[in-house]
């Protein structure tokens, strides 16, 4: 039987997850706030007033900035606010929808990622939009199975959160997942979600999440072990319901 084990979203690309005991799922979009801000890297063109999707790279993010791993950050889904502490103090904080709340967000990016900067930093958002490595609104899907045998491959402890996906799921065996390609998942009683894609993994994953060290060649794992670097997959949510960990997870 298997069942959610976790939910998470990324309020801010790049930075902290947020563990979530429930989340209302709606048909046609991503989890609540996930993915809803970004901080752009150099001018991306991006505009909130006619939102589109740009690849990752437009954006501070973990493939290209492990620093941000070292970073915990805190946001709260109702101010808007967010926390950036580093090295056990609070280093900056803002309400996200304020140009003066962004403004203090910034100041404190440019100064911590300086030298990986393309330009000045830019808290972006747009209502509705999300900054997902995809086109599409998706759901993100990680079978804790599959990290355990990834774990086996590697030959050292990998954890689930390098993935940075927003259901893990416990209870299928290894690798089932991509068995469910075009098929229809029930989460709960009324969620209903259709597999769509499997993830394409990239150096973002071999950074540890706790330590912001490049530790683990996890792309490499996957190619050398099993002939490609897929871990994972999308989901697109086609019947709106609320789901919450513990949840069971059945095909429809």
């Amino acid at each position: 039987m298997a069942r959610i084990d976790a939910i998470y979203r990324y309020p801010v690309k790049g930075l902290t997850p947020e563990r979530m005991p429930r989340a209302t799922l709606s048909a046609g979009a991503t989890l609540p706030l996930d993915r809803a801000y970004a901080i752009e890297n150099g001018p991306s063109k991006f505009d909130p007033e006619k939102p589109q999707y740009f690849p990752k790279t437009r954006f501070l993010e973990l493939m290209r900035n492990p620093r941000l791993a070292a970073l915990r950050t805190s946001f709260d889904e109702t101010s808007h606010v967010l926390i950036i502490r580093y090295e056990n103090r609070e280093a900056a904080r803002g309400d996200l929808r304020t140009a003066e709340g962004r403004a203090a967000i910034e100041q404190f990016v440019a100064e911590y990622c300086a030298d990986e900067l393309r330009g000045p930093p830019r808290v972006l958002h747009a209502a509705g939009h999300s900054f997902s490595d995809v086109a599409k609104n998706v759901v993100s899907i990680i079978n804790l199975a599959t990290v355990a045998e990834l774990e086996d491959a590697a030959g050292a402890p990998v954890d689930p959160l390098r993935f940075r996906g927003n259901l893990h799921v416990a209870g299928w065996p290894a690798w089932h997942e991509f068995s469910l390609l075009g098929t229809k998942i029930a989460l709960g009683s009324t969620a209903r979600l259709k597999v769509v894609k499997r993830i394409v993994r990239c150096a973002a994953t071999e950074v540890d999440p706790d330590t912001a060290i490049r530790d683990l060649p996890i792309p490499r794992v996957l190619m050398d072990s099993y002939g490609h670097v897929d871990c994972g997959i999308y989901a697109e949510v086609i019947e709106s319901g609320e789901i919450a960990a513990d949840d069971r997870i059945e095909a429809s």
